[in-house]
């Protein structure tokens, strides 16, 4: 990865409105001196792009032969991961894992072209306690693919990454929490 990109993954988080800072009740309640809204910066050309680049260098280190993140939150990140590795003439397709199975049509947990054995890359916005990621990282394996590297844009540092990496994964963030809630980037 390159620093400049998660260097402007933070100022473009910070610049659209992503990342603000105050008061803020997260979904479980807990009080947050910061809200981050992954979606809303990978949902933005140039938050996309610079997410996308510096996630792709990892991805290529790791030989991965997918991308595989949850919906919704991973939806824009796995696209453009997949575009951006198009046009580097390494194509790492995308994979998107329901939190249920459909109850129609083929029944599918996982879209995408999915062929166990594969390589995959899990991928998500925040890591908090980990649970989105290791539900999918879960529903990967369960496809018969390996997961090689557990991917996020912030890391919150609420236990989640250490949860991941006591399971023996492979952790990787753009930027992370610190103590009282300054955001910095991975370095």
């Amino acid at each position: 990865m390159k620093d400049s990109d998660a260097v402007a993954v933070l100022e473009i988080a910070t610049k659209i409105g992503a990342l603000s800072f105050g008061e803020f009740t997260l979904t479980s309640g807990k009080k947050s001196p910061y809200y981050f809204d992954g979606r809303l910066l990978s949902l933005n050309p140039a938050g996309a792009y610079h997410v996308a680049k510096a996630f792709l260098a990892e991805i290529i280190t790791s030989k991965a032969d997918a991308a595989a993140g949850p919906a919704v939150a991973a939806v824009p990140i796995v696209s453009a991961l997949a575009l951006l590795s198009h046009q580097a003439g390494q194509p790492v397709p995308a994979l998107i894992v329901r939190d249920v199975a459909k109850q129609h049509g083929t029944g599918k947990k996982i879209e995408g072209n999915v062929v166990p054995g594969m390589s995959v890359v899990v991928v998500d916005d925040t890591c908090t306690t980990g649970g989105s990621l290791i539900r999918t990282i879960k529903a990967v394996e369960e496809a018969g693919c390996n997961v090689t590297k557990v991917m996020c844009i912030l890391d919150r540092n609420e236990g989640g990454s250490e949860e991941i990496a006591r399971r023996g994964y492979d952790f990787f963030t753009l930027l992370e929490a610190g103590p009282t809630g300054e955001i910095v980037v991975k370095g």
